[in-house]
């Protein structure tokens, strides 16, 4: 299961994060998202459990629990994969057109 991570503080590491979860089973993989142009995190992340159970009993224990000085933010990943938004557009070859994107909103 794929679990979202937020609320981290800055100076939090994968190793801390990976620490937190496997204390509720097997981690396959721990993702903080850094910034591109700043290389600082981004205050959030990813962990990947295997076995459903355990990743939900990690979910249940560790949201809102404290790592680094921070009440974390812990829930299942949702799979925008799949999720259509954006990217619409003409096609038929014409390029098709921008999907809506309000990552630079304000």
């Amino acid at each position: 299961m794929n679990i979202f991570v937020a609320k981290l503080d800055y100076s939090t590491y994968e190793d801390t994060l990976q620490s937190a979860f496997e204390g509720f089973g097997q981690v396959d993989s721990v993702k903080i998202i850094m910034d591109r142009e700043t290389g600082r995190s981004k205050g959030f992340g990813f962990v990947e459990m295997p076995d459903e159970d355990e990743a939900r009993e990690a979910i249940n224990n560790l949201d809102g629990a404290l790592l680094d000085g921070r009440n974390i933010v812990v829930k299942q990943a949702e799979d925008r994969r799949n999720n259509n938004r954006g990217g619409g557009g003409y096609g038929n070859n014409r390029g098709g057109g921008g999907g809506y994107s309000n990552r630079n909103r304000y």
